[in-house]
């Protein structure tokens, strides 16, 4: 099971959130099960619902764009 807060530690490259997206989405494409949602990311970007973005960017991959 992937992690959110390992994703975010792993790749400080990272600065927004649409680039988070992007990372969950190859996450989810390249057959990662589950992924825990253990912490809120951290961007001035940061909707509201984003737990639902990232579920969605998980869920449909490479797919969600």
């Amino acid at each position: 099971m992937a992690k959110l807060s390992d994703l975010i530690i792993g790749h400080p490259d990272v600065t927004s959130f649409a680039e988070l997206e992007k990372l969950v989405q190859h996450l989810g494409a390249s057959g990662e099960m589950f992924m825990e949602f253990d912490l809120k990311p951290d961007y001035r970007d940061t909707p509201r619902k984003w737990e639902w973005a990232l579920e969605s960017a998980f869920t449909r991959g490479l797919d969600y764009e």
